[in-house]
């Protein structure tokens, strides 16, 4: 008699991820070649690539799969596609993604749950809510009884359609992100409890103004005292938002969760009205380029630590090429010395700098190639003082270990100026992003980095002060400057400031 086989008693949970904040406003949109390089995300994966690639990386889906590990669960890794920050995505990539996920569901047989690293500020050609798009078509073919999680970004545009059709939306509680991967361990255990059957009443609320991303920073108040709010037992996210998305959906809202209806309004309710009360204080300091400088060479002249300046509005997390030359060009004017920049993403320049070889002088025009009004390529003599593959190991407390690719790369000095140049774009949060082309950041006098807050987790330690300017960028410091066309109405475009009306 042929011995029974034993049953897999183990929870079988499917695995996704589908990764992008979308700027209506940026000058290129993700195409699929973008999840494939993924930026500073993992590259493109599929089944079990998943689970090798994403192993003690700082995103949700390593917390996923660690909880996946440590409580027995059987997975089912899918697909995992994340891009840096651009335009929209593309209507034939975002069809091929989310097709492959819901495909590959129908596909799983028999599921226990379903968790889903998403971001929460998609836009895709087509598709202006794409995460709300993805998770109808989800609750479509798993049924009303599978429990389906998400965990999301900080930054997420929330959409009435995203609530109803997930039974949990988990964010990020900090901005710089240094808990991704914590958020995918208590998004999973979300999951965990509500296969158990917990309990699971929703409140979701809407803001009504815009909050600009460079004012955000949870290591800053008010956000730091607001986040303060979402203790473990309160079951609740407050997004911030990401202002750079045209649709009716894109503003701060709140989500919390609870054993009985009233608990979970009155958690929501507490939380939106201290983000009302904090809407005078989400507003800050900012300086045109020359005058960032100027001030940033007044505090390095007594200063025993690098005085950093944040290029917020070419952030490539918010959209940006990290191409633009106005900082460039404030410090090479001001006659700095002993300053970096980084990174200037220009795959020309460092194919010339490449073929030089170190020590050479070559004559480039320099970045500003995305057509950004006001700026323009820098055109003048380099020296090539290092090169590199492209490979970088990403250290900090916001990348979290990930390798990053960025192509050929190259170090390149102008007069006082030391100059980070990549071929792929990636946001500069991370020192080793100048360390590895052979730049100290703590050896120099001012550092220039593309970012609006990541930069913060790996670069506020070494800081004299932080300073925020204005280059010309996709990314206005205020959204209120941007032209939006399809917000809901009535919504301020910054705090305290003047209401979104419809034009004919």
């Amino acid at each position: 008699m042929q011995a029974l086989q034993p049953i897999d008693r183990r929870k079988r949970i499917a695995l996704a991820g589908f990764a992008h904040e979308s700027n209506s406003f940026a000058p290129s949109p993700a195409d699929m070649a973008a999840f494939e390089q993924g930026g500073g995300y993992l590259p493109l994966s599929r089944g079990d690539q998943i689970l090798i690639r994403a192993r003690s990386v700082n995103l949700p889906v390593a917390g996923a799969i660690s909880y996946a590990e440590q409580h027995g669960w059987q997975l089912l890794p899918l697909i995992w596609a994340g891009a840096v920050p651009s335009a929209p995505v593309t209507a034939s990539c975002y069809r091929a993604i989310t097709d492959e996920i819901v495909e590959g569901l129908r596909q799983s047989g028999p599921l226990d749950g379903v968790f889903l690293d998403l971001h929460g500020a998609m836009v895709a050609e087509g598709a202006p809510d794409g995460e709300g798009t993805l998770l109808a078509r989800i609750r479509d073919v798993v049924g009303p009884d599978v429990p389906v999680v998400a965990a999301l970004d900080l930054h997420g545009n929330i959409s009435a359609q995203m609530v109803m059709a997930a039974d949990r939306l988990v964010g990020f509680r900090t901005y710089p992100h240094v808990d991704m991967a914590e958020t995918g361990l208590r998004a999973a255990a979300a999951l965990d409890q509500l296969i158990a059957g917990a309990r699971n009443f929703k409140a979701f609320r809407q803001l009504d103004f815009l909050i600009p991303i460079a004012w955000q920073s949870t290591m800053q108040q008010p956000a730091a005292g607001l986040y303060d709010l979402l203790t473990d037992a309160s079951q609740a996210s407050f997004f911030m938002g990401f202002p750079a998305a045209d649709f009716p959906d894109c503003r701060p809202s709140v989500i919390a969760y609870a054993d009985t209806q009233q608990q979970a309004d009155a958690t929501a309710d507490q939380i939106v009205q201290a983000v009302r009360d904090a809407e005078p204080a989400f507003r800050g300091v900012s300086y045109a380029a020359a005058e960032g400088v100027a001030e940033a060479q007044r505090l390095a002249a007594t200063a025993g630590r690098p005085v950093i300046i944040a290029d917020t509005q070419d952030n490539p997390g918010a959209g940006g090429n990290s191409d633009t030359t106005g900082m460039l060009r404030a410090l090479i004017d001001a006659r700095a010395q002993n300053a970096a920049i980084g990174l200037i993403t220009d795959p020309q320049a460092a194919a010339i700098a490449h073929a030089a070889g170190i020590g050479a002088k070559v004559e480039l025009s320099l970045g500003g190639k995305s057509g950004i009004k006001g700026d323009a390529p820098l055109t003048g003599i380099f020296t090539v003082e290092a090169l590199s593959d492209g490979h970088c190991h990403a250290t900090g407390p916001y990348y979290g270990g990930a390798h990053l690719q960025l192509g050929p790369c190259a170090a390149l000095r102008m007069d006082g100026v030391h100059i980070a140049v990549s071929s792929e774009k990636a946001q500069m949060a991370d020192r080793e992003m100048f360390r590895f082309l052979g730049i100290d950041p703590e050896a120099q006098d001012i550092v220039v980095v593309k970012s609006s807050n990541h930069f913060r987790a790996d670069f506020a330690p070494i800081a004299q002060a932080i300073l925020t300017c204005t280059a010309p960028g996709p990314m206005p410091v205020s959204p209120a400057s941007l032209p939006f066309r399809h917000l809901h109405p009535g919504v301020r475009l910054e705090p305290c400031g003047a209401v979104f009306t419809i034009t004919a």
